[in-house]
């Protein structure tokens, strides 16, 4: 039998330890364009290490069937990664402490369609986790040489339980 994972509504306050939430609401706004354009300013910065660049992907990704069983997460040492929703579809982020170079037990939060992450560097996280029916991504994040994606798989599986769908 698998642990069972609490999902929590994604804020700003408790996702700030593995890097920002993305949206609109509450940003700083700027009219640019002659006033013809709100700016919501810089609500993220990529940070790339090495001799990367950042690079810009459209991810597509399939819907997750529940219950949903966790067994690995990834991270990225080179570089933040980035997504935001290309629709107001509802979403999963799962982030995990670092525990002696391994992920610790999993948080999950659940993202409106109108919010996106951006994980820092070296955050453990699970793969995009669309939900319902298949969601496109914006993805800024790095790309270049050098080994940018470590995996680490749990000796024993989490579990989400079926999430009501809004």
């Amino acid at each position: 039998m698998s642990d069972i994972l609490t999902v929590k509504p994604l804020t700003r306050q408790d996702f700030a330890p593995y890097g920002d939430v993305l949206e609109m609401e509450g940003a700083e706004v700027k009219l640019i364009n002659g006033g013809t354009t709100e700016r919501f300013h810089a609500l993220s910065q990529a940070e790339i290490h090495g001799d990367g660049k950042a690079g810009i992907s459209i991810f597509r990704g399939q819907p997750r069937r529940f219950p949903y069983v966790v067994e690995m997460m990834e991270r990225h040492p080179l570089g933040s990664q980035s997504f935001y929703p290309l629709s107001e579809r509802p979403w999963l982020v799962i982030v995990a402490d670092d525990d002696n170079g391994r992920p610790g037990r999993p948080k999950v939060f659940s993202a409106t369609g109108l919010q996106g992450v951006n994980y820092r560097p070296n955050i453990w996280h699970h793969p995009l986790m669309a939900l319902c029916e298949p969601t496109s991504f914006i993805v800024v994040d790095r790309v270049g040489s050098g080994i940018n994606l470590e995996e680490s798989t749990y000796p024993s599986a989490y579990r989400i339980e079926p999430q009501e769908q809004t």
